[in-house]
């Protein structure tokens, strides 16, 4: 067989492979074969010095030929493949529109915010002002101004985070001037007494840090909720009727409180206040280890103190301040039984509510 007779059978066999490819990665591995630099038309070209002079102009006449060709159905077929292959891409990737629509769950906002809100609008509706401050502190605000003793253990850095101690004091006594995460929103009361004179009534929401172990009723990180009034004339009768009507407003109106004598370096007398169960009505069950009261937040008269330090006459004025966690309040609201159950973000949980 002469050498145009194997490039017309190699034309022929190519241009078969062509046509039969499905893709356009098979038709790549036929232009591989038959044009690469190993490929088999490569390879009449590679020896076109072994083929005899007189026959060399009609061979690479030939094998130029058969080359042009082959590109040309190449071409042609990537076409077809390539607008075939983008065909059946969009087709799987196609919306079917009678197919019934995923319903979109709808976000709602998280149960402590909720808690907090719903918290400050039944202050609000008894003519206080939400206030706001910061969460880095200095020991003094969270705690001088607060009346908390110098030697008070939670003053120790086993109980606060303290971010920078500016005091230079390496004896273990904090400064006043030591930076730390507020361990309470107090602080945000002598910031409002230090720039407004009485009657002042607000509440402080906000996150409060302490050095605790996270389990079902302690967390690092929590949400506070402060409240204080000053005012002439302020009792601690008018400390229990506002506590009261919180408490009816945010658990039912059958909901009763109790009184419980507590010691607070801020105020004076102190209390803790507890609220009937919701689960047992009082009578005992688990969930209020039998007793059939909850505890709920602490209390008192603002100390005299406080207020001298924050520019306020005592003799002229009298105050009451409650400290209450939000968290806590969730819980309790809602008959949680571990704070945790908050913040993992477990859906399934939190749309219950």
């Amino acid at each position: 067989m002469s050498l145009t007779d194997e490039l017309a059978l190699l034309q022929t066999q190519t241009l078969g492979a062509i046509e039969a490819s499905q893709s356009v990665a098979e038709l790549e591995a036929v232009r591989i074969a038959v044009l690469g630099k190993q490929g088999t038309l490569t390879g009449y070209l590679r020896s076109m010095g072994q083929v005899a002079p007189e026959m060399r102009a009609e061979v690479g006449k030939t094998v130029n030929t058969v080359r042009v060709v082959i590109e040309e159905a190449l071409a042609s077929a990537k076409q077809t493949l390539e607008a075939k292959e983008l065909s059946e891409r969009m087709l799987a990737s196609s919306v079917d529109i009678s197919m019934p629509g995923r319903a979109q769950q709808i976000g709602t906002r998280h149960l402590i915010n909720r808690i907090s809100d719903e918290i400050s609008e039944i202050f609000l509706g008894l003519g206080y002002r939400v206030a706001q401050g910061p969460e880095v502190e200095t020991d003094y605000y969270n705690f001088t101004a607060l009346n908390a003793p110098e030697d008070h253990p939670s003053r120790g850095m086993q109980d606060t985070f303290y971010v920078k101690d500016l005091s230079g004091d390496k004896s273990g006594v904090r400064g006043e001037s030591d930076v730390l995460l507020r361990t309470q929103t107090s602080g945000v009361q002598v910031h409002v007494m230090e720039g407004q004179q009485p009657p002042i009534y607000i509440v402080a929401p906000g996150k409060v840090y302490r050095r605790d172990v996270a389990d079902p009723s302690h967390l690092p990180q929590f949400t506070q909720m402060e409240g204080l009034a000053i005012d002439k004339g302020l009792t601690f009768g008018d400390l229990k009727g506002t506590l009261d009507y919180f408490c009816k407003a945010m658990f039912g109106p059958d909901r009763k409180t109790r009184f419980r004598a507590h010691y607070f370096p801020f105020t004076e007398p102190s209390a803790e206040v507890d609220v009937s169960c919701g689960i047992c009505h009082g009578e005992g069950c688990r969930f209020c280890k039998g007793t059939g009261w909850l505890e709920i937040l602490g209390c008192g008269m603002v100390d005299p103190n406080v207020l001298r330090m924050s520019g306020i006459d005592p003799e002229e004025y009298s105050g009451f301040a409650f400290g209450v966690g939000i968290e806590r309040v969730a819980c309790l609201k809602y008959n949680v039984p571990d704070l945790r159950m908050l913040l993992d973000g477990d859906m399934r949980f939190l749309r219950q509510f």
